[in-house]
Order: C-alpha cells, then sequence, then structure tokens
C-alpha cells in the first residue's frame, strides 16, 4: 500500500467576537492573517503561523451553516461559553516564554506550564470565544 499525499491545510475554530479573536490570534500568538471575509453580517478569518503558509486555521461563525437547527444553535453557544466546545493543539520550542507572553495578554489561563504524565509538558489558555489552545513543547 503507498501512502497518500495529504496534508492538514486548514482547521476550524468558532469565534463569536470576531475583532477579539483577531486581536488574540494576530496580536497575541502571532499568526498572520491570510484572509478576511464577510458576508450577510458574518465574518470568516483565517490565520496561521509565519513561515508555516500551508496550514491555517479559519475563524468562524459558529452557527452560519444553513442546517444547523436552532436547538443546534443553543447548544452551540452553551458549549462555547462553558468552552467545551473546540480545542486545538499547538506546538513551542520555548513554552515558557509563550506562556508568559500569554499570561501577559491577559488569556484566560487555564493550565500553566505542566510535565504531564504521559510525556508532554504543556500549557492550556481559552481565546476569546472559550476554545481550549493546549501548547505543547517541542523537545
Amino acid at each position: 500500500m503507498t501512502a497518500m499525499d495529504i496534508t492538514i491545510h486548514s482547521s476550524f475554530l468558532p469565534h463569536n467576537d470576531p475583532e477579539a479573536s483577531l486581536a488574540f490570534y494576530r496580536d497575541t500568538l502571532g499568526f498572520e492573517v491570510r484572509n478576511d471575509v464577510g458576508y450577510g453580517g458574518m465574518r470568516w478569518i483565517t490565520v496561521g503561523p509565519a513561515g508555516q503558509p500551508g496550514t491555517s486555521i479559519v475563524l468562524h461563525p459558529p452557527a452560519a451553516d444553513p442546517g444547523i437547527t436552532d436547538d443546534e444553535r443553543r447548544t452551540i453557544a452553551e458549549m462555547m461559553a462553558k468552552g467545551t466546545y473546540a480545542i486545538i493543539t499547538l506546538a513551542t520550542t520555548d513554552l515558557d516564554a509563550t506562556f508568559e507572553r500569554l499570561q501577559a495578554s491577559d488569556a484566560e489561563v487555564v493550565q500553566e506550564p505542566t510535565e504531564q504524565p504521559y510525556g508532554v509538558r504543556d500549557c492550556a489558555v481559552r481565546d476569546p470565544a472559550g476554545n481550549l489552545i493546549r501548547i505543547n513543547e517541542l523537545r
């Protein structure tokens, strides 16, 4: 069997305040803004790490899909408010410096840098929409 030539192009995280999300990903994490598209009063903002043009995060309005019911929209809003709807794991070579920058930005800290029993050192914060951002230290 031959390997398929597949890469991760983009991942989607919901936002409920495009300006706050833009500021967090651009100004706090230092991501590039690759696209910012509005339609019908909603915004899709594509960001990604500098030097990795092929990998992006699309910050999207969570209930824009016309197939979502009103009950599903309420559930999504409730889960976002609790911070249990979406998660992404990032990585850095300097976890302590990254964490200091996140703390200085008033990001909601969920977990300070910790050596996990499963062999990873990481920290966790929430973005302005409540999405959990775990950051692993690359060794």
